[in-house]
Parts: structure tokens; sequence; C-alpha cells
């Protein structure tokens, strides 16, 4: 943890620091732990969600290339993630899916997160998201490997935006300890805005490269991610007081997965 006093303004390192040692386990040390380098580090989630998701598309474009079927590809690009995550954000979702359906007041039912195992809500929102996931991926990478490795960066990339917007300023943190504390109301409002239009028009000019239809589609599941992200966001501050590290990971996998589903509707495509 850095000397450098709170109140100094953190530099970009210092928030890109923070941005890939808290949301990923590559081997990046986190100098600064305080709210400026937060704030920092939240805004570049989307960029996480960038190499995340190259990472997770290289994976699936690998075993296409040795000769393997689409949904071996999906299985990797829906793993790297998970992997990189150390699978927190799956957890997360989980936690919070029993947390939410134990239907206690706030406080037990943020202690029936905090335990070590999985309850019956958990796994059963597992066991929807991430075969949603594997199954969407497959098509994509079925349609074509372009478009496979396409919706693994897009959905990541959705996933981290979410984050962003979560951590905007006047969401309350539900606890006074943890990730959801140190990073809960960090980013203006107006910084969350500006890092959500930079994404969507990202991914629409990454996903006209593929054909008109999948730069539109590629931006509206971004928006649709981020939007079914938010309302699981906004249930979970009205049910729990606030937010935890456990409804961060909630709301990424919603994203990844809303993502990857709308990437999947519409007609046929043509092209690469």
């Amino acid at each position: 943890m850095s000397t450098t006093s709170p109140a100094s303004p953190a530099s970009l390192p210092d928030g890109l620091r923070f941005a890939f040692g808290t949301l990923t386990v590559l081997p990046v040390a986190v100098r600064r732990w305080d709210r400026a380098a937060a704030r920092l580090g939240m805004l570049s989630a989307p960029l996480v969600g960038l190499v995340v998701g190259g990472c997770a598309a290289g994976a699936g474009l690998l075993l296409l290339l040795l000769g393997a079927a689409p949904p071996l590809a999906a299985v990797a690009s829906v793993a790297v993630p998970a992997v990189l995550t150390r699978g927190l954000h799956l957890d997360g979702l989980a936690d919070t899916a029993d947390g939410l359906g134990s239907g206690k007041p706030a406080e037990d039912a943020l202690r029936i997160m905090k335990q070590s195992d999985i309850g019956p809500f958990g796994v059963v929102t597992l066991l929807l998201a991430v075969p949603a996931q594997l199954a969407a991926l497959a098509q994509a990478y079925g349609d074509s490997w372009a478009r496979g490795a396409f919706a693994a960066v897009v959905s990541a990339t959705a996933a981290r935006l979410a984050l962003t917007a979560a951590a905007r300023a006047g969401v309350p943190a539900a606890r006074p300890e943890g990730l959801g504390a140190a990073v809960a109301g960090v980013v203006p409002v107006g910084g969350a805005v500006a890092a959500g239009v930079a994404v969507v028009a990202a991914v629409a000019a990454g996903g006209a490269a593929l054909g008109a239809y999948d730069g539109v589609r590629a931006a509206l599941g971004v928006v649709v991610a981020v939007g079914v992200a938010e309302l699981l966001l906004r249930h979970c501050v009205r049910r729990f007081g606030g937010v935890t590290g456990d409804v961060f990971g909630a709301v990424a996998e919603t994203a990844a997965t809303v993502g990857l589903v709308v990437l999947t509707l519409g007609a046929p495509l043509q092209g690469p």
C-alpha cells in the first residue's frame, strides 16, 4: 500500500494497477488503496474487460485452430474469465442469489451471503447463467470464428462497464468493510456515462467490421446488458441497503450473460 496521502491525486498507472490488481488475478501490485486510485480504477474497468475478453477469445480461437468444435471453444471462452477472476464473480452471483432468495431482512441476508457454502438459489442461478453463456458463445462461434471472438470480448467488456456504473456516486455500501465499501460511490456519474458512451461506440465500430447489423446488435447488447445489471443493482440496494463485493460480482455476471444472449438474437447473418 502506498504511503502517499489519500488526498493526493492518483495517476493513471495507479488506477490501472488498482483495476487489474483487484478485478483479476494478474500479478499486478496495487500501490494505492484509497478512493482516488479506486475512482480511476473503476473508470478503467472496461479496459480490464477488454483484456479479459481478449484472453477468452484467444483461448476459443486456439481450440478452433486445433480442430475443436464451437461448443468446446465456447467452454474455453467461459472458463478463462472465471479463472482470471478466481471465480469470484460467479461466486458473487451465487451468493447474491442466496441473499435475495432467502427473503430475510438485510442483516440476515448479508450474513447468508458471507457464508462459504452455496445455497439452492445460488446453485440454480449458476445452472442457468453458465449454460446460457456457453450456448450463446457456441452459437456465435458456430456462425464464424470472428463473431465468436467478438462476442467474448463484448461480453467481458460489458460486464466491467456494469461495474463502473455500479461504483458511481450515490450508490452506498452495505457494509463498512470489503471491496464493496472500497469502491462504492467513487465514480462520478458523468464519468460513468462517458465510459458507457465510449464502450458502446467502440463495440458498435468493432461490430460494423463484421456487418452493419453486427454493429447495431453489439451496441444494443451492451446497452441492454448494463440496463439489466442496473435493475439488479437497484434491487440489491433496496434489499441490502447498498452494494457488497458479491453484488458487484453478480452485476458483472448478469451483464456478461445478458450481453451474450442479445448477441445471438436477430436474423441469420452473412459475412465473416
